[in-house]
């Protein structure tokens, strides 16, 4: 965890988070909004952020919606940005068709409007099943995509048609909770084919690229609710990430996450980010943070002072943990940190 204070790095930050970073690249599932509502205090933080110059930008593995749409929505939470500015996985996942199939090619599309306007914007043709002998099929969720659209990506995926896939996301946040997402429907046609896609979105790092160069971002700052998929897609692109606990990802999972998607910064809302961040600081036996102080006594990790409810306890547990010579399994962590 970059943001820590340990032997092999140091790391101060006692400014607002985005203050030494020249774009903010945010995911929109789990931390703008869940499925038509807006998060608590996620609009007012991106406008005030705005307002205080900070270019932002819009990087989603949903590729069912036109960036229009996207934009649209935003614009009803009175935030509002260019559908320029909406990176989405269909664009990318556009790209790698390109390299895999000639200009001009026929191409399934299993997903929604938005996916099937990028296919044809990219120059291809659209094929209504695997009776047109499709070169290639590109894999994107929808909430009407049907057996029926699975079971012709299969067929088509098996003639020998090439096969991308917009993302590999096994959820998707809505009002009511976790609903099944385009990494379930995915495996359903992986069951069937017997071999798996090109991902063309996050945690590849080809998305993260495409967004830090339309925003020629020399310093790009990347916030996301999803640790396999946000955190572990921007460390590989190299990317400093925020995980705000409004989505997906749990304090139990950012406890416990092996070094590849361990965040830079931890926060509870959006609204954090116009707020000093933080830092955990080394004590003789553990960590300290915003009150809370967290030590490792052989094997135990243990909250010795303040709410282990709290941010600056998790924020010390994760430096305590991630410094720790023992891995996760060896470790008996205080259940109040993550329960």
């Amino acid at each position: 965890m970059k943001v820590l204070e340990t032997a092999s790095s140091v790391k101060t930050v006692t400014a607002k988070l985005w203050s030494q970073y020249d774009v903010l690249l945010a995911d929109l599932d789990g931390v703008v909004y869940e499925g038509s509502a807006a998060i608590k205090g996620a609009p007012e933080a991106i406008r005030a952020l705005q307002e205080q110059g900070l270019p932002i930008g819009y990087v989603t593995n949903n590729s069912s919606r036109k960036p229009e749409a996207i934009a649209d929505q935003l614009a009803g939470f009175g935030v509002y940005c260019s559908p320029d500015d909406i990176i989405g996985s269909g664009k990318t996942g556009v790209d790698i068709l390109k390299t895999l199939v000639p200009s001009g090619s026929k191409v399934l599309v299993v997903g929604g409007e938005g996916l099937r306007a990028r296919v044809t914007e990219g120059g291809f043709q659209l094929a209504t099943d695997s009776g047109d002998k499709p070169d290639a099929v590109i894999q994107g969720f929808a909430p009407d995509v049907s057996w029926r659209d699975l079971a012709e990506a299969a067929f088509s995926i098996q003639n020998g048609a090439k096969w991308v896939a917009t993302n590999q996301d096994w959820t998707l946040p809505q009002e009511k909770g976790l609903a099944p997402g385009n990494g379930t429907l995915v495996s359903a046609v992986h069951t069937a084919v017997g071999q798996l896609p090109i991902v063309a979105g996050k945690p590849e790092p080809a998305i993260f690229r495409t967004a830090v160069e339309h925003f020629a971002a020399k310093k790009a700052l990347f916030i996301g609710d999803r640790i396999d998929t946000d955190i572990t897609g921007a460390n590989r692109a190299e990317i400093d990430s925020v995980l705000v606990l409004t989505g997906v990802s749990t304090r139990k999972e950012v406890l416990g996450i092996k070094p590849e998607g361990r965040p830079t910064y931890i926060i509870g809302s959006m609204a954090e980010l116009l707020k000093p961040y933080k830092v955990p600081r080394k004590t003789k036996r553990g960590y300290s943070c915003d009150g809370a102080e967290v030590e490792l006594l052989e094997n135990k990790v243990v909250v010795t002072i303040g709410d282990p409810k709290s941010l600056g306890a998790l924020r010390a547990a994760c430096a305590v943990i991630y410094g720790s010579e023992l891995p996760i399994y060896a470790l008996d962590v205080e259940a109040a940190l993550y329960e």
